[in-house]
């Protein structure tokens, strides 16, 4: 990043809040599409999101990572697989803004960063820092907490925490881009989401063509609503550290919560704002953490990179020559 200018700087966090900003304040959008159900509009999300993406790669002309792709079974079937968690985490995600529980999903991405230390320690034998340790314990508290609070383990969070956190290794694994990443997905998705519009529609059940041309166009703009925030996101990702992009995710979960509150009115009791309170400390103490550890990364880079003064060289002595 040592090579990158301050605009690009500048273009990189504006694209990066423009980014976590429409994840964010997503939940204000998926109520629109009712009385569509959150299947169907899951469905059409799949659909157009496909659509809107594929003529993005034909303006820019970028198809070679297809071919390549399409000869590697190991990283289609890891394609495969990213397509199916994310699809359990959109619509989960879908229903839960529809059916009024706003909050308990940005619980899950306010998590997320903890259920993803989690499966680093689980799956990939990683070993953690003492805060690190320390931030895992206070979210299982946490969780603890809100399912006293809810009457029940906050489900809704732990899909959605769970999903993306392994939506996440599996794209690392596969280690596509934001854009190729999501064409091959919703590639994978097309299908099975086309057949279920049509079977829909051949019952007299889709909402598409029933509520009128701006429902459809609704439904339709799914894709651009899918594709626009990864687009900004990939702009970011280049220009700014990944240090800037960690503090920037939280955006997402915050505007979220705040429009389950002022927005949609729902109710926070004394437990919730607890186990809520409990996680906002354990990302702090990872914040904290990651940040401690990357400024001491720098000082050591910094002090390796810094070029010792020459060893003085010796005068021959004249009684020598």
């Amino acid at each position: 990043m040592a090579d990158i200018s301050k605009a690009e700087r500048r273009t990189g966090l504006v694209n990066g809040f423009a980014a976590y900003g429409m994840w964010g304040l997503v939940p204000l959008f998926w109520p629109l599409l009712k009385p569509a159900g959150s299947v169907e509009i899951l469905a059409h999300r799949m659909v157009w999101s496909l659509v809107f993406v594929a003529v993005a790669l034909v303006f820019v002309r970028r198809w070679a990572w297809a071919g390549e792709l399409l000869r590697q079974p190991r990283r289609l079937a890891l394609v495969a697989v990213a397509a199916a968690v994310i699809t359990v985490n959109w619509g989960v995600y879908i229903w839960s803004v529809n059916a009024g529980h706003v909050v308990e999903a940005s619980l899950g991405y306010f998590i997320n960063p903890l259920v993803t230390i989690a499966m680093g320690v689980l799956l990939l034998k990683e070993r953690l820092r003492s805060a690190q340790w320390a931030a895992v314990g206070i979210g299982v508290a946490a969780v603890a907490v809100l399912t006293v609070g809810y009457g029940q383990p906050p489900w809704i969070s732990l899909v959605l925490a769970c999903s993306f956190a392994t939506y996440g290794l599996v794209k690392k694994k596969v280690n596509l881009g934001g854009i190729e990443s999501l064409a091959a997905e919703t590639a994978i998705q097309f299908l099975p989401a086309l057949g279920y519009l049509l079977w829909l529609a051949g019952r007299g059940e889709s909402g598409f063509l029933d509520h009128g041309a701006g429902h459809a166009a609704l439904l339709a703009s799914t894709g651009i609503v899918t594709a626009v925030p990864l687009v900004c996101f990939g702009a970011a990702a280049i220009r700014v550290p990944l240090s800037t992009l960690g503090l920037l995710q939280y955006l997402a979960p915050v505007f979220q919560f705040l429009c389950g509150i002022l927005y949609f009115h729902e109710a926070m009791p004394t437990e919730r704002w607890a186990g809520f309170a409990l996680v906002w400390l354990a990302l702090a103490l990872l914040t904290w953490d990651a940040l401690r550890t990357a400024h001491q990364g720098a000082r050591a880079l910094a002090a390796v990179a810094v070029p010792r003064p020459a060893a003085p060289v010796a005068e021959t002595p004249a009684s020598q020559v």
